[in-house]
């Protein structure tokens, strides 16, 4: 299939993946498999696709977000809705690795699609579920998107400035972390498999790698009583830390979280006495003057534009790093060599977005290929795995089961 025409040498090349994930979270996972070899092969509806193809923004039709998370692989429209098209899953699942799904706990189930069912024919398959609330528990059976994750976790409760709401982030922050998690415990189950020869489950909550992110709030509760506030760009545990604006009003972060850190940096701003003032001389008593710290510094970022502040913290090799938008990512010339990759597609042109999300000695990198229209390589896949031909697909087409193929759409 597609190894042929966009050859991936990752350790993950001979991996064949299907997806019946949609939106965000398990796609995600099915990115992070594809950029490291695996072959993806993404399932959706006949009638419209992924949802995700109607995200926003767009260009001419077609959506940034959809191109970012599912770019490379390979589209094969089928409803699920109908015996017919469970019956191709199930045939198909046969045939790979790695399944990874999204649907609310139980529905794979009533489409007898479960894991009993799909490892009788296969007991060396991994099924990656990525759902809400995970597959056990009370909630279990409840609905959930990347905001609510991100509001149950805690995430959003301690996420601003004191005297401002609880704030979501304005991306699928919960969504990609459990796609990577989702990703990273796939990858375990198939090393257990070189071992054991035996498939496994993956169960991904939305909320819980989030939760695990967000440090030591639920120890802090259970240990001390203490539930941790909003504070800001502070961290509550190391000062000086924060964002400050410049002279030119352009912004850039610091972080002294280490006491030669905050050392360095105090002599960097020409303020060396403040290592022995006792205001400042360790990070406790630098937290129980945190205010004063912090107009001190604000002070000296203001009185000089970004660029030359920079270069003074990193002479002084002080923590910081210019506040970052699109554009400063786009022009910087260690995110073009290391992080982003670029993309040329019929739509798009050739653009920019960001590659792998780690790197390999063994291993350059994938290339991507064409943003998949829905159903585009329907006939492909199901000619190749499933040895289907041209009269059972035009019947299965008649019939509703499967979509057109299509050399691209938006």
């Amino acid at each position: 299939m597609s190894d042929a025409r966009h050859p991936i040498d990752g350790p993950l090349r001979g991996v064949v993946v299907l997806e019946l994930g949609s939106m965000y979270a398990a796609p995600t996972a099915g990115r992070m498999l594809r950029d490291f070899g695996a072959t993806v092969l993404k399932v959706e509806d006949p009638a419209g696709g992924d949802y995700a193809r109607n995200w926003t923004p767009q260009k001419d039709g077609m959506s940034l977000g959809f191109v970012r998370i599912n770019v490379g692989k390979l589209s094969v429209a089928i409803d699920l809705r109908t015996h017919a098209g469970q019956d191709l899953v199930r045939r198909l699942a046969a045939k790979v690795d790695v399944v990874i799904e999204s649907f609310r706990p139980g529905k794979l189930e009533e489409w007898n699609l479960g894991y009993e069912v799909l490892s009788a024919r296969n007991p060396g398959l991994i099924l990656t579920r990525v759902s809400g609330f995970g597959q056990t528990g009370p909630y279990r059976k409840r609905p959930g998107f990347g905001t609510i994750a991100e509001t149950l976790s805690g995430y959003a409760f301690i996420n601003g400035w004191p005297d401002s709401p609880p704030t979501s982030p304005p991306f699928g922050f919960a969504d990609s972390i459990a796609g990577i998690s989702a990703a990273y415990g796939t990858a375990m189950a198939l090393y257990r498999r070189t071992t054991t020869g035996q498939g496994d489950v993956v169960d991904v909550a939305l909320y819980e790698p989030l939760m695990f992110m967000l440090g030591d709030i639920v120890l802090r509760y259970t240990a001390k009583n203490e539930i941790q506030q909003r504070e800001g760009n502070a961290s509550g545990a190391a000062s000086p830390r924060g964002i400050y604006e410049a002279a030119d009003g352009q912004w850039l972060s610091i972080a002294a979280s280490a006491q030669r850190i905050a050392q360095r940096l105090f002599v960097a701003m020409g303020r060396p006495e403040l290592i022995e003032d006792e205001r400042f001389a360790t990070n406790a008593a630098r937290l129980a003057n945190n205010d004063e710290m912090q107009r001190i510094v604000i002070g000296w970022v203001r009185r000089r534009p970004r660029a030359e502040t920079l270069r003074i913290l990193e002479e002084h090799a002080v923590v910081a790093a210019a506040v970052n938008d699109a554009q400063d990512i786009t022009d910087d010339p260690h995110f073009s060599e290391r992080t982003l990759v670029e993309l040329t597609d019929p739509v798009l042109g050739t653009v920019k977005m960001p590659g792998p999300i780690l790197h390999l000695g063994s291993y350059d990198g994938p290339g991507y290929g064409d943003v998949p229209a829905v159903g585009q390589h329907t006939d492909e896949v199901l000619g190749d795995l499933l040895r289907l031909s041209v009269d059972e697909l035009a019947t299965l087409r008649n019939l509703g089961v499967i979509g057109d193929p299509v050399a691209h759409q938006v």
